[in-house]
């Protein structure tokens, strides 16, 4: 037992499979985990629940096990549980984005809000409703061109030799203020119906979402999330340093360039489904790390930290402001925003900035 652990607090255990595969196993982030899932999934329950035509807990239970009557079979399946799923993945995807880039940077502040990702695929979006007057699948694929652009852009101007934490957050601040320049001029050459249209999108909803835009980002997410976590052991490592991750045999520069690919494809997904939400893929990584207290970068329980916060928020949004609803990128904006400041002033304190 280490010395900075009580008896009543067991650390990781480090269990070896059949196959010589050895994990890594800590008890408490293991709770933390599973207790996150369940408050998603009681938050997507709530949420399908919710609307014109409530329906109990029960009965959605009931209703998505295939045994609910016509009516709510409709409304269920094919209006509400398409806007759950396209929540649990934006947020799951938002939040393990949020926290490689925290993990590559090495900086609190090192996540896609800051960055600029969010602007660059909202400048991708607006270029396709201002110029071209494109539909809900063009928006999508805008949206999704302007964060990959914006990420590639972001890696090579911060490439010297490698690309370095606090570089890389000063040339994504660089390159968000750039973007918003862009997005406003865009905005100022948008017609009445564009504009109020791209506004409702830049602020972050779940508003109307269906199946079209659960599939892509199923697929999308079951793809990245496995070869992030087959990359886990050298991301935790190259957090010694980079020379000392060498040392270990690790290929600091690929294993960074990959996880920052699927870093910007998480986000730019998410993002081109249901517009830039803000501040989740900022706060999830630091509210699962102080859940787990364990150091790394905490990737499953930001994953689900992410999908928990924003069906909380969408279920907020809807419950919480009498007839009206906002949307749900509102209340994370709200909810970050006082974060990011408590989490500045606590580093103040603690002197570190």
């Amino acid at each position: 037992m280490k010395a900075d652990q009580g008896p009543g607090r067991r650390g990781p255990r480090a269990l070896r499979t059949p196959g010589g595969l050895s994990v890594r196993l800590d008890p408490r982030a293991l709770v933390v985990v599973v207790l996150l899932l369940l408050a998603a999934l009681g938050a997507g329950v709530a949420l399908i629940g919710t609307g014109d035509y409530p329906i109990p807990p029960g009965d959605v239970l009931r209703t998505l096990l295939g045994n609910g009557d016509p009516g709510q079979e409709f409304i269920v399946n094919e209006l509400r549980l398409p806007r759950v799923l396209v929540g649990l993945l934006v947020g799951a995807s938002l939040g393990l984005g949020g926290a490689l880039f925290q993990a590559v940077s090495r900086n609190p502040l090192g996540s896609p809000d800051v960055l600029g990702l969010g602007q660059g695929a909202t400048a991708g979006a607006l270029v396709v409703i201002v110029l071209f007057s494109g539909d809900a699948d063009a928006v999508t694929v805008g949206a999704l061109v302007g964060g990959l652009v914006t990420g590639a852009a972001i890696y090579l101007l911060a490439w010297k030799r490698g690309v370095h934490g606090y570089r890389l957050v000063l040339v994504g601040i660089g390159v968000s203020a750039m973007a918003t320049a862009v997005n406003g001029y865009l905005m100022t050459k948008a017609d009445f119906v564009d504009a109020a249209r791209a506004l409702v999108w830049m602020t972050g909803t779940l508003d109307g979402r269906d199946w079209k835009q659960v599939w892509p980002l199923l697929v999308l997410f079951c793809v990245l999330v496995p070869l992030v976590l087959a990359n886990a052991r050298g991301l935790r490592m190259m957090e010694m340093g980079d020379d000392v991750s060498h040392a270990l045999g690790v290929r600091v520069e690929r294993v960074r360039m990959l996880l920052m690919v699927c870093a910007v494809l998480l986000t730019a997904a998410a993002t081109a489904a249901a517009g830039p939400v803000s501040f989740v893929a900022l706060t999830a990584p630091q509210l699962a790390r102080r859940l787990t207290r364990s150091p790394g970068p905490n990737l499953v329980p930001s994953l689900c930290m992410g999908a928990a916060l924003l069906l909380v928020a969408d279920w907020a949004s809807q419950r919480l402001f009498g007839d009206g609803q906002l949307p749900v990128g509102v209340v994370t904006g709200v909810l970050g925003g006082v974060y990011l400041l408590w989490l500045l002033v606590t580093e103040r304190r603690a002197g570190r900035i």
